[in-house]
């Protein structure tokens, strides 16, 4: 085999016969590790939202040098190339979902999601009338659909019941992405001219593009990784149950007596009481009982809440500190380093607590000190030294507490997910729901981000900023109540394991299968078979489901 195809994680392993696999591509432990792809995820997230924010300040010069827009309607067609990019998200995200959870990799959604951000970005380079720059905003927003949705997946794919701690690395290309990404597009636009801004853009893209070819994903990994850790007498496969010939003969010919023993206790599991793996459900079954899910509901509840919080600040906050403090506009960008340097710092040690404690009493805490915090910032309202500390401080509060309303959320999703699988183990059949419960999550927060900052800039614009503070705290408390009444469990450490998941068991029986066998045949078995029965049992650990032992994973 040629070094470029051996390269490429879509050249798979020989299925049939004993034979050991094909080379491996290169590097395939470290492109498959889970640093590497909870890197390469958070890595595209941050440039999705970037490419978003980086041409924030280069498209009033857009709409009206370059598409001819009278510069009295610059507000409106700049919002409705805002509206345009928060319908395709909020169209194309449950979609993206469905067709992750259908797909055999979730490696090529998220190069399709590239290639539509490409497109877009050269739409808004190039073009020179407000169709193209439409058609633009509707690309990236189907874009950042896949990005969110595919990728939220695959984290949770990869992390299992680390998924807190993976959002809040999320969290922070999040926040990274929204802090950096107007003022570097401002200043490289006020230094070089457009196109730079665009160059810049460009760059990021073909340095995701490398990234996201690399990646291979561990489902996919595991058949060359199993087949270097397992030598000819210990199958990647998991074992099948021996014959009747090979159970007098003491064991499955050409297995460990390890193996062997393990074959017959999983033979023996499936026949003595645990709830088999029920038949496949449709799609349309599963996203049906996904959202009978009250806890799902609640949390996208609070997710939209979160969302709108974000971006009504986001939107009427420059404007006001201009109008307050007589600061110039990269004043008024430098004053978000107070709402979003907490997330960058504080995200990955609260996703630490959601694995440990849950969602609700993280999240609960998050919201209830906002509404508090949001009422304050009505005080804030003439321009003395003292009223600009007391904004950067309760901005710096509020960052803290957005931190803890916001990552808990963003992991319940996975939580409610496996809660249901370890209630009703199958019931998510073998391809699991991950993407669509994230392309929901993805949908609630376009909603959020949408109508948060419609509503704040009416309210700002028609009554007052003492007012539009009132309506977003209140906001705020529904938010806490939906925590309080819907989302998850109080609990102190980590989930416990599911009593009668069939697949746990077994994968815990298989890891106890050397220990077994050696007191069966009266000597030590093969480190073969000893690391075949720990990877199994690492396996049904991390993805709790029946596949695992019906060898459909």
């Amino acid at each position: 085999m040629s070094p470029l195809r051996r390269c490429l994680p879509w050249q798979r392993p020989a299925e049939a016969g004993p034979s050991v696999p094909d080379k491996p591509p290169w590097g395939v432990q470290y492109r498959s590790s889970t640093y590497f792809i909870v890197g390469c995820v958070c890595f595209a997230i941050f440039t999705d939202i970037f490419l978003y924010g980086l041409i924030v300040p280069v498209m009033p010069y857009a709409l009206t040098e370059r598409a001819g827009i009278p510069h009295d309607d610059l507000q409106r067609w700049n919002t409705i190339l805002v509206a345009t990019y928060g319908i395709a998200l909020f169209v194309g995200s449950p979609i993206a979902g469905v067709y992750a959870d259908h797909t055999s990799s979730r490696r090529w959604p998220l190069l399709l999601g590239l290639i539509a951000l490409g497109a877009s970005t050269v739409l808004l380079c190039v073009g020179r009338s407000i169709g193209v720059f439409i058609a633009g905003r509707v690309l990236q927003g189907f874009s950042a659909a896949v990005v969110w949705s595919v990728g939220l997946a695959l984290l949770a794919d990869t992390m299992g019941r680390r998924i807190g701690l993976a959002m809040g690395y999320v969290a922070i290309s999040l926040s990274g992405g929204l802090l950096f990404a107007p003022l570097i597009g401002g200043a490289v636009y006020a230094g070089s001219g457009y196109y730079a801004v665009y160059y810049v853009a460009f760059g990021l893209i073909v340095l995701d593009i490398l990234l996201r070819l690399l990646l291979i994903e561990k489902k996919i990994a595991c058949r060359w990784l199993k087949a270097e850790a397992c030598t000819a007498d210990a199958p990647v496969d998991l074992p099948r149950p021996p014959t009747a010939d090979e159970e007098a003969a003491g064991g499955a010919a050409g297995a460990t007596p390890a193996v062997a023993h393990a074959s017959r206790v999983v033979s023996h599991v499936s026949d003595t009481g645990l709830p088999p793996t029920p038949p496949e459900k449709s799609t349309f079954q599963r996203i049906c009982i996904l959202l009978r899910s009250r806890r799902l509901i609640f949390a996208l509840l609070g997710v939209l809440i979160d969302a709108g919080i974000m971006t009504a600040y986001d939107t009427v906050l420059p404007l006001y500190v201009q109008e307050t403090f007589n600061w110039s506009s990269t004043a008024a960008g430098l004053i978000f380093f107070a709402l979003f340097i907490p997330p960058l710092v504080l995200s990955p040690p609260v996703g630490v607590l959601a694995d440990r404690w849950g969602a609700k009493w993280l999240s609960l805490v998050g919201f209830v000190a906002l509404v508090p915090l949001l009422v304050c910032l009505r005080f804030v309202d003439h321009n003395t030294y003292q009223q600009k500390v007391l904004l950067g401080v309760l901005l710096s509060l509020t960052g803290v507490a957005l931190t803890f309303s916001n990552v808990p959320i963003m992991a319940e999703i996975s939580f409610t997910i496996e809660a249901e699988e370890e209630r009703s183990p199958g019931v998510w059949g073998s391809k699991g729901v991950y993407g669509v419960g994230y392309g929901l999550f993805n949908t609630a927060f376009a909603l959020g981000s949408a109508g948060g900052s419609l509503i704040a800039g009416y309210i700002h614009a028609d009554y007052s900023w003492a007012t539009m503070a009132w309506v977003v705290s209140i906001w705020c408390g529904v938010g806490a109540l939906s925590v309080a009444f819907g989302v998850g469990e109080f609990r102190v450490g980590p989930p416990a394991k599911p009593k009668h998941n069939s697949a746990m068991d077994a994968g815990a029986v298989l890891a106890d299968a050397p220990a077994t066998s050696e007191k069966t045949t009266g000597g030590p078995v093969s480190a073969p078979a000893q690391t075949f029965g720990a990877e199994i049992d690492t396996e049904n650990h991390s993805s709790g489901t029946a596949a695992a032992v019906t060898g459909t994973k």
